[in-house]
């Protein structure tokens, strides 16, 4: 019973370990999508973008950097973090990665064309125009 004991004891520990280290990497990288969803939100809203950094480093895991690009159509914040193991042991430290996107709010950034977005094929003229309600076609 000893022996087995003794074999069995060392294979418990190292999958206890194991385990701890998966669990440890599962909820960091929930708190990197977190992260970086509610930057992009806070971001296509039209906050500072040191505003948003340091919400997002708040919600990240310690370590973590922050990338944000807010264009005309869509704003996306990507967290990245190294994740190290909370114990002396001989497991490597993860790296993580999250993005996410969102919509940019209307006003926040003027488009980067003059263009309306109105496009009319050539030679067509008026008869594009959307019909005047109450008139008949």
């Amino acid at each position: 019973m000893t022996a087995e004991t003794a074999v069995a004891l060392p294979a418990l520990v190292l999958v206890l370990t194991a385990s701890l280290w998966a669990v440890t990497i599962a909820g960091a990288q929930l708190r990197c999508v977190d992260a970086a969803r509610a930057g992009a939100r806070a971001a296509a809203r039209g906050e500072a973008a040191e505003e948003v950094s340091r919400a997002v480093l708040r919600l990240a895991p310690e370590g973590a950097s922050v990338s944000i690009r807010t264009g005309a159509d869509t704003t996306r914040v990507e967290v990245i973090a190294t994740v190290r193991p909370p114990f002396r042991s001989p497991l490597p430290p993860v790296r993580l990665r999250a993005a996410a996107v969102s919509a940019t709010e209307p006003g926040v950034l003027a488009p980067s064309t003059a263009d309306t977005g109105e496009t009319r094929p050539p030679g067509r003229g008026e008869d594009l125009a959307p019909p005047r309600p109450g008139a008949r076609e």
